[in-house]
């Protein structure tokens, strides 16, 4: 005789990114397993690949987490989290006033969703006929990135997301740019230039979260940013 078939509820979000709606289910046993393992080998390849295959199993609508853009992909996983396992998490935040006290904030999940900046833009104008149309970075642009040393992951992150380059009426495409052709058209950046380029990375949407503690021993309150999917776990 077959064993019963388990089923799982379904919920609805929208992506950060467009607003369009998508549906997923919590995580199963097996799929917890699989980050379990990912999170004890602290391997980061092993980690991204177990993030990415929740995401594909759990959600209709994505065939391929690794094109997402990360701040998309953080936002999906958290949801997705928080109906598998709870949508309460306790962290213990350090207090900033005095960089010693260690405080317990317990933080809902549901609460917690991508900020997005009003005076962001993907348009990074360079002069007055050369500018850059950026995407953002996705997970697959994450491939080897701590292993590369800061500078280098800098750089590395900028090549990869320069989507198009205008010159007056002309386009440049990614797809018909080599990497050699790129990083020189990068190195040859004034230092405005590049604070123009640095301030998109600086400005765009990312999984944020603002919560307010008192410090116990300094009774000072202290307002903490937390930021990034792996901030939120612990």
């Amino acid at each position: 005789m077959a064993l019963p078939k388990l089923k799982n509820a379904t919920y609805e979000t929208k992506l950060p990114s467009t607003g369009l709606p998508i549906h997923y289910r919590p995580f199963l046993v097996k799929e917890q397993k699989a980050l379990m393992i990912a999170q004890e080998s602290e391997d980061t390849k092993q980690l991204e690949a177990a993030f990415a295959q929740i995401i594909r199993d759990c959600v209709e609508e994505i065939d391929d987490p690794y094109k997402m853009p990360l701040f998309d992909a953080e936002y999906v996983f958290l949801k997705i989290r928080s109906k598998s396992v709870g949508e309460v998490v306790n962290l213990n935040l350090l207090c900033p006033d005095d960089n010693e006290t260690y405080v317990e904030v317990e933080i809902n999940l549901d609460d917690v969703n991508v900020q997005m900046n009003e005076d962001h833009t993907n348009i990074v104008e360079l002069t007055d006929e050369i500018k850059l149309i950026m995407k953002y970075p996705c997970l697959g642009d994450m491939e080897g990135f701590d292993e590369m040393g800061e500078i280098k992951s800098l750089f590395h992150m900028i090549e990869s997301c320069v989507h198009e380059i205008h010159d007056g009426e002309e386009i440049h495409h990614r797809i018909d740019m080599n990497s050699e052709e790129l990083n020189t058209f990068i190195d040859s950046m004034s230092t405005q230039n590049f604070e123009k380029v640095s301030a998109f990375f600086e400005t765009m949407p990312q999984l944020r979260h603002v919560v307010e503690v008192e410090n116990p021993n300094t009774k000072v309150k202290n307002e903490i940013v937390i930021e990034g999917l792996e901030s939120f776990f612990e």
